[in-house]
């Protein structure tokens, strides 16, 4: 299976050969590592170790958790578990001891006593080598997701990570090995899949409201030109890093994860092949430039290749299903996820929102929509939607994801996302990055479930065990 993923695809590779020169996104491609590991893995399936999908752990009454990084995102992770019963806190890293000491006394309150790691690059080896952790939350920048979770699964703790798990396609597939011969949960904190709307949409589709579903369109479209150049908001500026040395979809999971869910994505369909192409940049690049002629500081920026201002992503699946997938963190435009999902009988649109529906040429009536709503809101947002609200986290959408990731493992059930959604969805940066970089040639997709998407079982939101997991709010 090694030797396999390590061959370069040498169709793919040869007849881009020409295109990759011609192309102004090349020096980029050329700067992936991955481009050369995709292999003929993306033409075949490999033989599973042990099948993750619908796995569940034995359960565990009190769920013991390390925090790894307590900054901006992280420190939100330590507010939401420490309202969740059946947590205990017991360790918290940062590479600053302000953070760390700020996130302590915020937890000592609530009667927990962690022990904290600052200060090296490597501390954070210390906390998931303890033997007394059940998971190690990830909340660091993406370049060390995929070391800190193999890491951490290897030393026998479950792992719940932020988005994107994976930069390369190695990555990816080094998260599915270590799940699988560690039988430990890797899953990608994906907390767009639990937004209210995105539930509502996935219980319409399971119930038949669509009809069939034939195409999704999905976005992150977010102006994070300010937060980029800020001294303080990404803490060492690696999200500028990572835009002036990539290329693609960087981060598209926030749109994709959802609609995957709605298409049965590893559990009943899978990606085919996909193609993408991104505009130059037109921003950026002259931000740089502007800030460093008033500040040294930016010196080093000015001057970048920076990743475009649209990266437009589109993806067939095996059953013909198609997705179109957006990114674009630079241009002056409202936020938006688009979460287009469109059937045989009806359609959904979340963005402007509010969200609409329609079975026709026209959009339901405001009566209309609160009937449906009413009708097929799905058991977790009735039963947890008012608390999560009241704790908050992009409306609520952070705790409800938590909660029900704790009550999953106290219960020993099954989570909702598995190590296949986390590599796959990932996937779509490095794979957009090579398909950019050929000229928006189509490149196929691996299929990390070994071909088990065939059997594998959709996603469970009815919540029919489980929910016995209380709060502190």
């Amino acid at each position: 299976m090694e030797n396999n993923r390590r061959n370069f695809l040498k169709t793919a590779g040869l007849s881009g050969l020409g295109l990759v020169a011609a192309s102004p996104f090349a020096a980029f491609a050329r700067n992936q590592d991955e481009l050369d590991a995709i292999g003929e893995q993306a033409r075949r399936s490999a033989p599973r170790l042990f099948n993750m999908s619908g796995y569940a752990a034995p359960k565990l009454d009190v769920v013991r958790v390390g925090f790894i990084g307590v900054g901006n995102r992280g420190m939100g992770a330590v507010e939401r578990l420490n309202k969740i019963e059946g947590v205990e806190i017991k360790a918290l890293c940062d590479l600053r001891e302000t953070q760390v000491n700020k996130a302590k006394k915020l937890v000592e309150a609530s009667g927990h006593k962690p022990d904290i790691y600052f200060g090296s690059t490597d501390i954070w080896k210390k906390l998931a080598e303890r033997t007394d952790l059940d998971l190690v939350y990830i909340l660091t920048p993406w370049a060390y997701h995929t070391p800190m979770a193999v890491f951490s699964m290897t030393h026998g703790k479950h792992v719940c990570v932020e988005v994107p798990a994976a930069k390369t396609i190695e990555e990816a597939w080094l998260l599915v090995e270590t799940s699988e011969k560690t039988k430990k949960h890797c899953m990608m904190v994906e907390n767009c899949c639990y937004d209210f709307t995105e539930l509502l949409n996935l219980n319409l589709a399971r119930q038949g409201f669509f009809g069939e579903v034939v195409h999704c369109e999905a976005a992150y479209i977010h102006n994070l030109q300010d937060y980029m150049f800020s001294k303080n908001h990404f803490y060492q500026m690696w999200e500028l890093e990572e835009m002036s040395k990539r290329a693609g979809n960087l981060y598209p999971t926030h749109g994709l994860g959802p609609v995957c869910q709605v298409l049965n994505i590893n559990r009943g369909d899978q990606f085919d092949y996909l193609n993408s192409m991104s505009s130059n940049d037109f921003v950026l690049g002259n931000m740089a430039k502007e800030l460093a002629a008033k500040d040294d500081f930016y010196k080093p920026y000015a001057g970048r290749n920076f990743n475009g201002n649209m990266s437009t992503s589109v993806i067939k699946t095996k059953k013909g299903k198609t997705i179109m997938v957006q990114y674009d963190v630079s241009s002056p435009r409202p936020y938006s996820r688009i979460q287009l999902v469109s059937g045989t009988k009806a359609v959904a649109l979340k963005y402007p929102e509010p969200a609409r529906y329609s079975t026709g040429h026209e959009w339901m009536s405001e009566k209309e929509v609160k009937a449906l709503e009413e009708k097929y809101m799905p058991p977790i947002v009735k039963r947890m939607g008012e608390i999560a609200k009241k704790v908050g986290g992009h409306g609520g959408m952070d705790f409800l994801m938590d909660w029900r990731t704790i009550d999953c493992l106290r219960n020993g059930l099954p989570l909702d996302q598995d190590v296949y959604d986390a590599a796959l969805w990932s996937s779509v940066g490095p794979l957009s990055a090579w398909s950019i970089g050929h000229k928006s040639n189509s490149i196929d997709v691996p299929d990390f479930t070994g071909g088990a998407w065939q059997q594998n079982k959709p996603v469970d939101i009815s919540m029919t065990k489980g929910g016995t997991t209380g709060t502190k709010v």
